[in-house]
């Protein structure tokens, strides 16, 4: 089979188009023939390094945490899948050798989940981190919801920080979806209109100085949830705009790595800030996730391209380099990698 593997870390370059055996799936996995691969920045950013050179965490490494695809072989043990289903996949490099840049991946049961019948393998490509990131920013509330549905987040009022963004795309929908009010800001017209194709009732655009303003103009009581991708740099505007007992939940580091904060302002609102990061946030969390967003895929609510306000951007297999690149350098979307026919 066809993979795409390296050695070292580094740039884009250390990518290489190899061939290796069909893998088998032991006790307790799952072997998928990937259709789709998706591309996020830990992707690259993991292929990188913390600089060149750095040792890799295997031998050899085949990128990629997302990916969608067809089960192809079950291992012992495994009962609530079989050959034939088609499925999303999630996490598919953390903690093991090989994600979905490849033809086929061998991947733990638990991180492989059946993809609804009406979506493709795009949308499914494009779920794994972003989807199940944003997930977890909207149920970590003081008050809830622990779940995602229909009527969850009824009243309550979201701003996704970065909704052209792939997390603040999901965020979007999934918190639509789920009944809540929600705002979005971003850096331009062509991004604030790719938020309200993806669900925003409102996007405002951050840079002006009257940003906080116009938060508050639609949310007088406040924003009661908030999807954060720059904590630092909004720091300030959510301090404005955060209702009593917000909770402000940072899935990113994007725009600095250090923020200051008023905290006796905070301290007067009861204002919970929650850092997350998908990779470790125990196996519940991710079970949850994994639940709500197909759930979420078979209501129609998590569609993907850009009239459902996510562009994408297709790479061949041979070519995921330069996907890796299109990430990097900051295209906005999803990128994804068309592994095979589906």
């Amino acid at each position: 089979m066809r993979a795409i593997a390296y050695t070292q870390t580094g740039p884009s370059s250390v990518l290489d188009l190899v061939e290796r055996d069909l893998p088998e799936p032991g006790p307790g996995e799952v072997r998928v023939r990937v259709v789709v691969s998706g591309v996020n920045p830990t992707d690259w950013k993991a292929r990188a390094g913390g600089r060149p050179g750095t040792p890799t965490p295997f031998p050899e490494v085949v990128p990629n945490q997302d990916g969608a695809g067809v089960v192809d072989a079950v291992g012992a043990g495994v009962t609530a899948l079989s050959a034939g289903d088609r499925v999303w996949l999630f996490l598919a490099a953390h903690q093991r050798p090989t994600g979905t840049a490849q033809e086929f991946t061998v991947l733990p049961a638990e991180r492989v989940v059946r993809l609804p019948d009406a979506a493709g393998f795009e949308v499914g490509a494009s779920l794994g981190v972003p989807a199940m990131t944003a997930h977890r920013a909207l149920t970590v509330h003081e008050g809830g919801p622990t779940r995602l549905a229909p009527g969850a987040l009824d009243g309550r009022t979201v701003l996704v920080a970065g909704g052209a963004g792939a997390v603040g795309h999901a965020a979007i929908q999934l918190a639509r979806w789920a009944g809540a009010t929600v705002i979005t800001t971003a850096s331009s017209p062509e991004k604030a209109a790719l938020a309200t194709a993806a669900g925003a009732h409102h996007a405002v655009d951050y840079r002006q100085d009257d940003a906080a303003h116009a938060i508050r103009a639609v949310a007088p009581d406040g924003i009661d949830l908030v999807v954060e991708v720059f904590p630092a740099r909004n720091a300030e505007l959510n301090s404005r705009v955060v209702a009593n007992h917000a909770s402000i939940a940072v899935y990113a580091t994007d725009g600095g790595g250090e923020m200051t904060l008023d905290v006796r302002h905070h301290f007067s609102l009861n204002v919970r800030y929650q850092f997350l990061l998908l990779y470790t946030v125990g196996a519940e969390a991710l079970a949850a996730a994994a639940e709500d967003v197909s759930r979420a895929v078979g209501d129609g609510a998590l569609e993907v391209g850009e009239a459902a306000g996510l562009p994408l951007t297709r790479f061949p297999l041979d070519r995921t380099a330069d996907a890796h690149d299109a990430v990097e350098a900051g295209t906005v979307g999803k990128v994804l990698i068309e592994v095979a026919e589906g």
